[in-house]
């Protein structure tokens, strides 16, 4: 069992934060804030309307005159709730430091649109990436954050089966894998934005209908020819266990896989806390796996 103790750094910004969220009755509400807190698009940003009808941010590096390497990336919000406007953060730090065009998608929401719609928005993102012409097709990441980052998991494999455009890595940082999280009361002290009850609406908002042993990451059986991954996340955190586990079934099919343990921390906390020392390592050892994998030497 992990330790969920609160990281030093971390514990004046957990004592104000909420364990749970998210239920049904606070949904409309928390989109509404969402809503309001949308400020106008900065000019390093393109926001583009997909044939697919999928909205885009585009975020491209300064100063490439030649194909580059390419991210997709996945927000997050358990399936129901967020935007891609909040990932602008970090799109721009992977556009700046790596030299590579990032484009984040404005995936439909749960439970009004539950899958395979959002992962079909991020595919039809993908290949309309694969193929702008500033882009090399054979350097293009996936990645997201919490549902994002099970999405980007989810991703992967609909990429491999399909196989148009096969990413060369994904990125999961604090992913959202496994519905089974939710049989149990697996709350423990270090929780903070994201816990059992949460995570079981974000789920039966998402699944719907759907058979999880197709839709769920954490469910499939064949995870051979999977890219290689990097997973992040923290000890207090709801998903660790499930992370981890993930982890060691991509070994085990022969998926290399890098792991990212952030002791004492919290669901998202490097967005909350980035100057933190803890946080400015989870997403030092993120970036470095992408320039690995895309920029190599």
């Amino acid at each position: 069992m992990p330790n969920t103790d609160i990281h030093p750094e971390l514990r004046s910004v957990a004592r104000f934060l909420p364990r749970h969220p998210i239920r049904s009755w606070t949904l409309p509400a928390i989109r509404a804030l969402d809503t309001l807190q949308r400020r106008h698009t900065p000019d390093d940003v393109e926001v583009l309307t997909l044939p697919s009808g999928v909205d885009v941010r585009l975020h491209r590096p300064a100063g490439v005159n030649q194909p580059a390497p390419a991210l997709l990336w996945i927000h997050g919000g358990g399936y129901v709730m967020g935007t891609a406007q909040h990932e602008d953060i970090p799109c721009r730090r992977f556009a700046r430091t790596l030299g590579i065009t990032v484009a984040a998608v404005e995936y439909r929401l749960a439970p009004e649109h539950p899958y395979p719609a959002p992962l079909e928005d991020c595919y039809s993102a993908l290949i309309w990436l694969a193929r702008l012409p500033s882009v090399d097709p054979t350097r293009i990441a996936i990645g997201g954050v919490s549902a994002g980052g099970g999405l980007a998991a989810a991703l992967a494999f609909l990429a491999r089966d399909r196989s148009e455009v096969l990413p060369v890595l994904q990125v999961l940082s604090q992913p959202m894998l496994d519905d089974r999280t939710t049989s149990t009361d697996r709350d423990r002290p270090g929780h903070r934005l994201w816990n059992a009850a949460s995570n079981r609406f974000g789920w039966q908002s998402y699944l719907c209908n759907a058979d999880p042993e197709a839709a769920v990451p954490a469910r499939r059986t064949d995870l051979a020819g999977l890219p290689p991954a990097w997973i992040g996340v923290g000890t207090a955190d709801l998903f660790h266990d499930e992370d981890l586990a993930y982890a060691e079934r991509l070994r085990a099919a022969g998926v290399p896989c890098e792991v990212h343990v952030a002791p004492g921390a919290f669901h998202v906390f490097d967005a909350l806390t980035p100057k933190a020392s803890v946080s400015k390592h989870f997403s030092g050892s993120q970036t470095a796996s992408l320039r690995r994998a895309l920029v190599p030497a």
